[in-house]
């Protein structure tokens, strides 16, 4: 009886772990490159592929001020992601605290290639402007 008992832990352990292991390498951890605008920021994005091929994007953000004590001064951060077709999408505005530390996450059906951040006068434009604050190597 004690045998089985024993067996049977190691045998879910060992299923725990592979499981574990499985759902973490299907994840891509990248870092963001250092920034001239807001130069104390950093972060990494982890990009994972889900069942219905929708892709999870999670960001992690430490030392990103406020847009508004950018110079010139914006209203927002847009996260926008470079496709597999080349297009350029806006996937959402990072809310930003006192606290320099944020996250940010969404789910696209858009494939990622590459992960930037932009300071914008309004979360809704179309189109990433010239204040480029954060952005990754493509991937």
């Amino acid at each position: 009886m004690i045998k089985n008992i024993s067996a049977t832990r190691l045998l879910f352990s060992v299923f725990a772990m592979t499981m574990i292991l499985f759902l973490t390498a299907c994840a891509k951890k990248i870092a963001f490159q250092s920034s001239s605008v807001v130069p104390a920021a950093r972060g990494v994005t982890t990009v994972k592929k889900d069942k219905n091929n929708n892709y999870n994007i999670n960001m992690k953000l430490q030392y990103l001020a406020e847009p508004s004590r950018l110079n010139p001064p914006k209203s927002v951060y847009v996260v926008w992601v470079l496709t597999d077709n080349n297009v350029t999408q806006n996937i959402g505005q990072i809310k930003t605290s006192n606290h320099l530390n944020v996250t940010f996450e969404t789910v696209t059906s858009f494939k990622p290639i590459k992960i930037y951040i932009t300071a914008e006068d309004d979360a809704s434009v179309r189109n990433p402007g010239m204040t480029l604050v954060l952005t990754t190597d493509n991937f």
